[in-house]
């Protein structure tokens, strides 16, 4: 039960938690970048923010305010 009460100090809680995170990371990283066509997935999603800029849009919008 000793290794119990090692979890309870902080100054042994702090390193085991950031290495946990940062495999975590790490792990999400490989993931989605590991795979060509997940990446190049990923890189079509990279314009869906300018896809509502069309410019027959406009006309819509002022319509309705």
């Amino acid at each position: 039960m000793e290794w119990l009460m090692w979890f309870s100090k902080p100054e042994n809680t702090k390193p085991v938690a950031l290495i946990i995170f940062f495999v975590t990371f790490i792990g999400i990283v490989i993931y989605v970048y590991g795979s060509k066509r997940r990446g190049q997935q990923l890189e079509s999603y990279r314009d869906i923010p300018f896809l509502d800029d069309q410019p027959g849009d406009q006309d819509d919008t002022k319509d309705k305010q």
